[in-house]
């Protein structure tokens, strides 16, 4: 359902999405979505109502690796409340995808 969600916002404005997995399995990322320019968002999902700081390590270390390209940085889950940590990474509860 998210992955869907997602692919029809970035098919919309002529992105391209895929995800990330690395060749050691160190580091995954569920969605990244990438516009003709190369900027790009990074999407992690967690089925979790609370976000810890554990679930964020794969979006800094590819915000590390891409650098100004990564226009933003986001947690779907199933919490209740949207908000911005600290260090950039949005959290937005799933509730809030839909048409």
């Amino acid at each position: 359902m998210i992955a869907q969600s997602v692919r029809v916002y970035a098919e919309a404005v002529d992105a391209r999405i895929g995800h990330l997995r690395t060749k050691n399995t160190h580091h995954e990322i569920a969605l990244i979505v990438e516009a003709p320019d190369r900027s790009t968002v990074a999407i992690e999902v967690k089925l979790t109502d609370t976000i810890r700081p554990a679930d964020v390590e794969h979006l800094n270390w590819l915000g590390q690796q891409l650098g100004d390209r990564i226009v933003d940085q986001v947690i779907i889950y199933t919490g209740r409340h949207v908000y911005r940590r600290p260090d950039g990474i949005a959290i937005v509860p799933l509730a809030l995808l839909g048409p």
